[in-house]
């Protein structure tokens, strides 16, 4: 079930709060699981953040608590920001980001380019990393427009030290157009779909391109 059905609802009646917690926990425990092994030790997880959550006076403390109980690898976790997230109090972003880069957590921002964008934002927060909507990807090989837009997106994100990624790439050409680009990574169904852990482990780790 693609989250687009559940999560507006999750929002809406605050059942985000405990969902968030229960997701960010089990990101943790798996990544203390892969931890212990050596073929997979190198991944990493990236845990979608609501505003809600960040608003959370204590939402730092929960992150350490996570990672604490479970002793997965901070630097393994990262947390990935919608662009809603910073319409809030930007002031109190920076400080709750900030003590979590010093734990060694990373930050992304998703589906950079379709809402609050502001070259001010990426100026001030510790980022580590832009995300290119995949609503910019889709026609990438077809509409120009949108090819510029993800090419400004990758030259904006290297000039401020930003890896970039891209979702919602779904076919070889759209990946070399992206690789063309500079793109550093990617993700989408041409690498594979939604699995369990044990099914990623098993046959997913030798991904045709790293991502």
């Amino acid at each position: 079930m693609s989250p687009a059905h559940f999560i507006p609802l999750a929002e809406e009646t605050g059942l985000i709060l405990p969902l968030g917690k229960w997701v960010l926990e089990t990101a943790c425990q798996q990544l203390a699981h892969w931890a212990n092994d050596p073929e997979a030790a190198h991944l990493t997880i990236a845990v979608n953040v609501s505003a809600a959550q960040f608003a959370q006076t204590d939402f730092v403390a929960k992150v350490e608590h996570a990672l604490t109980l479970s002793k997965a690898p901070p630097e393994r976790l990262k947390l990935e920001l919608t662009e809603s997230t910073l319409a809030a109090n930007v002031e109190d972003l920076v400080l709750k980001m900030t003590a979590l880069r010093q734990r060694g957590v990373s930050f992304s921002l998703d589906d950079f380019g379709t809402g609050y964008s502001s070259l001010a934002y990426l100026k001030r927060l510790p980022l580590q990393q832009l995300k290119i909507d995949q609503g910019f990807v889709r026609d990438l090989l077809t509409d120009p427009n949108d090819a510029t837009i993800a090419s400004t997106i990758v030259s904006l994100g290297h000039s401020l030290g930003l890896k970039v990624i891209a979702e919602g790439v779904e076919n070889e050409g759209q990946r070399q157009a992206l690789a063309g680009m500079g793109c550093d990574a990617y993700q989408g169904y041409y690498f594979g779909k939604p699995v369990p852990a044990k099914d990623l482990q098993a046959g997913l780790l030798h991904a045709r391109v790293p991502a």
